[in-house]
């Protein structure tokens, strides 16, 4: 089966369209991109546009393991369903604060029998010798609490509320790789743009001491749906340095 034959029947037709026009081996600064993906958009749904970073960095070393958060200043389009364990006077906290479910003991047997209708976990401190319970079911699916995240705290209200407006956690796969949301096809321009660049400018903030050689070494954007767009890198460090 030819190439063509076949990314035809696993994308269809609009997909291989979209692709066509987009060159795999250039690569466009960042103004010119978000405009491609934006103008490029075809699904019947407002698509998620994602940015993905590849570092050159070695997650097997724990100094090199890139982890962290950025509140995103237009935030991701998404509403965020937030799952608060604590108990006392943090309970009130949280509700107050907008989280869609708290509580301690009664989420983590649903979660055992299979529950997890939320995106986010934040746990307070004096709690998670009890959530270690649920550890090896939170932890493949990347939603385990962790302090480093910001989801191990004692301000859970501050926490709710930072994850409402657009803050995101994120960490390197185990071949170099990040990507995060950065909004919706929906978004103007602008917001897009410094959504991205917020992005990769903690990406930069977070790099190893101990790294050695090219630290960013690709990066691309894309819609759910679309083609991904190549980044040029030396332009992404240019607009941070402005």
């Amino acid at each position: 089966m030819s190439e063509r034959i076949y990314s035809i029947m696993k994308h269809g037709k609009k997909y291989t369209a979209v692709r066509s026009k987009i060159d795999p081996r250039a690569s466009f600064p960042l103004d010119q991109a978000v405009k491609m993906v934006k103008d490029s958009a075809y699904a019947k749904f407002d698509e998620t546009v994602e940015v993905a970073v590849r570092l050159g960095v070695d997650p097997k070393k724990a100094d090199q393991m890139i982890r962290g958060t950025v509140s995103l200043p237009h935030g991701t389009g998404k509403q965020v369903r937030v799952l608060v364990l604590a108990k006392g006077e943090r309970v009130q906290e949280a509700k107050e604060a907008g989280a869609d479910h708290v509580g301690l003991e009664d989420y983590i047997e649903k979660i055992q029998g299979g529950w997890l209708e939320c995106d986010v976990i934040v746990a307070a401190p004096d709690v998670m010798a009890a959530v270690g319970k649920i550890g090896k079911l939170l932890g493949p699916k990347g939603m385990m609490p962790n302090p480093k995240s910001g989801t191990v705290t004692p301000e859970v209200g501050k926490a709710v509320k930072e994850i409402k407006k657009g803050k995101i956690a994120f960490k390197v796969d185990r071949t170099g790789n990040v990507q995060v949301p950065v909004g919706k096809v929906s978004f103007g321009f602008d917001a897009l743009k410094e959504n991205a660049l917020s992005f990769v400018d903690m990406i930069m903030r977070l790099k190893p001491a101990s790294a050695k050689g090219l630290y960013l070494q690709n990066a691309s954007i894309t819609s759910t749906m679309g083609a991904g767009v190549k980044l040029d890198t030396q332009d992404l460090l240019a607009q941070l340095r402005q």
